[in-house]
C-alpha cells in the first residue's frame, strides 16, 4: 500500500511542480518566458539590428525611443502597440530601442512573452513585480481569432486588475492588425449579434488600452533601396550603384513586395555572393 501512495505522490508532484525559484536577473539583459514548467531563460545574445539601420520608420522610432527613455528613468510611460505591414521592422525596432537605451547607460531589461503563454502572464508579472529592475514585456505578432480567450489575459498587463500594472513593467506588442483581430471577424460579430455595438466592444477596446499606437506602412522603392544601401555601408559590401539598384529591384519584383524583411533577404544573398560574413 505504501508503494502505491509513493507513486501517487510522485505523479502529483509531476502534475503540479514546485513553484519557480526567484529568477537570477543578473544573468542577462534579456529573457524568454516559458511554461511547463515556468522559467525565465536568459538570452545571451539577442538577434537584433542597429537602430540606425532601420529606415523609413523615423516617427515610430523617435516616439518609442522617447517613451522608453522615460520608462527607464522611472517617469510615466505608455504601453505601445506597433501595428501594420509585415516585414517593416516592428519587432526589430523594439529590440533595437532596448539596446539603444541600454547603450545610453539606462538600466533596462526585456522579457519576451509568446502569445501562446498569455494565460500565464499573471505568474510572470508576479516575478517581475518583485524584482529590483525595470522591464519591457515584449509580445511579438499578437493577434486573436474567433473564440480566442487569450485577450482576457492581456488585460492583466494593460489594466493590472486590483493591483494595477507593476510600476516596473511596460508592454510593447507588435501586430499586423490595428485592432488585434481580423476585420471580417469584427463585421461578422456585428451582423449576427443582438447588440452589435456591444458584441465587439470588449475585444476591439483592448487595443485602445495601449497608450501609443505606432503604424508601420508599406515602404516606397526609395526607402527599400536606402535600406540596402545602409546594410552595404554597415557591412562593407561594395557593389557598383547601377548594378546594386538593378539587382535589388529585380529581387523585390520576384517577391511581389517591398519591405525591410525583403531588403534584408536581398542583402543576405548579396553578402554571400561577395564573400562577406554577417
Amino acid at each position: 500500500m505504501s508503494d502505491a501512495l509513493i507513486r501517487i505522490a510522485a505523479a502529483l508532484e509531476r502534475l503540479s511542480p514546485a513553484p519557480m525559484a526567484a529568477p537570477d536577473f543578473a544573468a542577462a539583459d534579456a529573457f524568454a518566458w516559458h511554461t511547463q514548467p515556468d522559467r525565465l531563460e536568459p538570452v545571451a545574445q539577442v538577434a537584433r539590428v542597429e537602430i540606425g539601420l532601420l529606415v523609413g520608420v523615423n516617427r515610430a522610432r523617435d516616439t518609442l525611443l522617447e517613451n522608453t527613455r522615460h520608462f527607464a528613468r522611472g517617469l510615466p510611460a505608455n504601453n505601445a502597440l506597433l501595428w501594420g505591414a509585415r516585414g517593416m521592422g516592428k519587432s526589430s525596432l523594439v529590440k533595437a530601442i532596448h539596446s539603444s537605451v541600454r547603450a545610453e547607460g539606462l538600466a533596462l531589461k526585456i522579457v519576451e512573452l509568446s502569445r501562446e503563454d498569455l494565460p500565464s502572464v499573471g505568474r510572470l508579472l508576479g516575478h517581475l513585480r518583485a524584482a529590483p529592475h525595470r522591464f519591457i514585456l515584449f509580445c511579438d505578432d499578437l493577434s486573436f481569432s474567433q473564440d480566442d480567450q487569450h485577450y482576457k489575459s492581456l488585460k492583466a498587463v494593460l489594466d493590472g486588475g486590483i493591483e494595477g500594472r507593476p510600476e516596473n513593467v511596460i508592454l510593447y506588442a507588435t501586430s499586423n492588425r490595428r485592432h488585434l483581430m481580423p476585420r471580417d471577424m469584427i463585421e461578422n460579430e456585428r451582423s449576427t449579434a443582438i447588440s452589435p455595438s456591444e458584441a465587439v466592444e470588449e475585444k476591439v477596446s483592448l487595443s485602445d488600452r495601449f497608450g501609443l499606437w505606432l503604424g508601420f506602412h508599406p515602404c516606397s522603392q526609395d526607402d527599400y533601396l536606402a535600406m540596402i544601401d545602409g546594410y552595404c555601408a554597415a557591412y562593407g559590401v561594395t557593389v557598383p550603384p547601377e548594378t546594386l539598384r538593378a539587382e535589388a529591384i529585380e529581387w523585390q519584383a520576384t517577391r511581389g513586395s517591398r519591405s525591410g524583411r525583403v531588403a534584408w533577404q536581398f542583402f543576405t544573398d548579396l553578402a554571400a555572393r561577395n564573400g562577406v560574413r554577417l
